[in-house]
């Protein structure tokens, strides 16, 4: 008798244990997660609290940031990734990647996601300039997320110095040669100790600098199906033309190419009184600057204007339908309003929705820094950021064209020409 209880208890508790709650035994959903910016930066911080606060309200989801390095050097990671098998589920990658990752078979549209009115408010929420990089053919392959646009910073300090008035920038092409002028500093040797102005153009960016250039001269790059661009259109060779001439005519610029990483810090040292960056430097410039510093819109020639920037939200192939759902979710919650407010106000990069400015939190900011509001403004007259397929062999040779202008290795009117010509090549056989 006592035998029999024993082996019913030992039974019972058999049971007892294979039938544990389903919570017990489920295990989180996991989502490796690319994000473009080198260990250890302050970004990187912000991103792991993020991250963090994300998965203490979803514990049945658990992201694995992986950090890899610049823009470039994350899509590339990423696409190797995909190649060999073992691609992200999801990463945050330059908006002009798009027509890449599409052709490479990499993504899948976020649409068939987005199923109730509470999604579909939430789509349909993100500022129109920035879903231009992020929709085509009808569908959704990328969300917003750290985007830009580019403005003009200005020292206020070297205004007032040069007898312009801080709190008037230059807002055409005209007043922007002529406050240059003023601003440009010269020692008793004749050499240029504070320049008017610097526009980065080394690196890979100079075609989205030069876009700032084109945008107000009311001269598109490409069309919308990206696989067209008009690189040699009178206004767009006339834009280059003038770039050139800030240098080499009117001297108000260093001639040559200027680093990307060199702007900034020219900028905060008074090298320079004006420069042309994204709107994502701001939180640099803010914690950085010792002098009073106002933010701009880009000058006008024909209209105003600037191209967006930055990087949205992609949803990798490789993810299974429960990782899909998940990485959905933390999608949808980093760029909330609240989130998305609190990303604009700690990075600089432009909230990505009117709804995260209407937080109390970015009214509070845009109350104490204005300046934050010059992005946003500017995107009702943003244009997308240059993108086609082939998109990084067709913007080198446009950026190496640019480049061979500011150098003085050719003149607007063939570089651009012969940029026209390879480009159309080379986007023939998307037509």
């Amino acid at each position: 008798m006592r035998r029999t209880l024993l082996k019913a208890l030992a039974v019972g508790l058999a049971g007892a244990f294979c039938a544990a709650p389903a919570w017990s035994q489920a295990k989180p959903v996991e989502i490796e997660f690319y994000y473009p910016v080198a260990v250890g930066g302050p970004i990187t911080k912000i991103v792991d609290g993020m991250v963090e606060k994300f998965e203490q309200s979803h514990p049945d989801i658990k992201i694995k940031s992986v950090y890899a390095g610049s823009y470039q050097d994350s899509v590339a990671k990423a696409l190797t990734a995909h190649k060999g098998g073992n691609a992200p589920q999801l990463a945050v990658l330059l908006s002009t990647d798009m027509f890449t990752l599409i052709d490479e078979g990499a993504v899948v549209p976020f649409d068939p996601l987005v199923q109730s009115d509470s999604d579909k408010k939430w789509l349909g929420g993100f500022y129109k300039g920035f879903m231009a990089n992020s929709q085509t053919g009808g569908k959704t392959w990328g969300i917003p997320f750290q985007r830009s646009t580019i403005v003009m910073y200005y020292n206020k300090d070297l205004f007032k110095a040069a007898g312009l008035d801080p709190n008037t920038p230059p807002a055409s092409w005209d007043e922007l040669v002529t406050h240059a002028q003023k601003l440009t500093k010269k020692d008793s040797a004749g050499q240029v100790t504070q320049w008017g102005i610097e526009i980065p153009s080394g690196g890979s960016f100079a075609y989205w600098l030069f876009q700032a250039l084109t945008t107000p001269n009311d001269a598109m790059l490409m069309n919308e199906a990206g696989n067209e661009v008009y690189l040699d259109k009178p206004a767009v060779i006339e834009s280059l033309q003038y770039w050139h001439d800030l240098a080499y005519k009117h001297k108000v610029m260093p001639t040559g190419t200027i680093d990307w990483g060199t702007t900034p810090k020219d900028f905060l040292v008074g090298k320079t009184a004006m420069m042309w960056t994204t709107t994502g430097n701001l939180t640099n410039i803010l914690k950085n600057a010792k002098f009073d510093f106002g933010v701009a819109p880009m000058p006008k020639a024909k209209r105003g204007g600037s191209p967006t920037g930055g990087g949205n939200f992609y949803l990798f192939k490789s993810a299974t339908p429960e990782q899909q759902k998940a990485a959905y979710s933390f999608v949808k919650w980093m760029t909330s309003p609240e989130n998305a407010a609190a990303w604009s106000i700690d990075t600089g990069y432009v909230a990505v929705s009117p709804a995260a400015w209407e937080t109390e939190p970015m009214k509070k900011y845009v109350k104490e820094v204005p300046a934050a509001a010059v992005a946003r403004d500017q995107l009702e007259v943003s244009v997308a950021e240059f993108s086609t397929h082939d998109n990084q062999r067709v913007t080198k040779l446009l950026n190496d064209n640019i480049q061979a202008v500011l150098t003085n290795a050719k003149t607007p009117d063939q570089a651009m020409k012969d940029a026209q010509r390879e480009a159309t090549r080379l986007l023939r056989s998307y037509k």
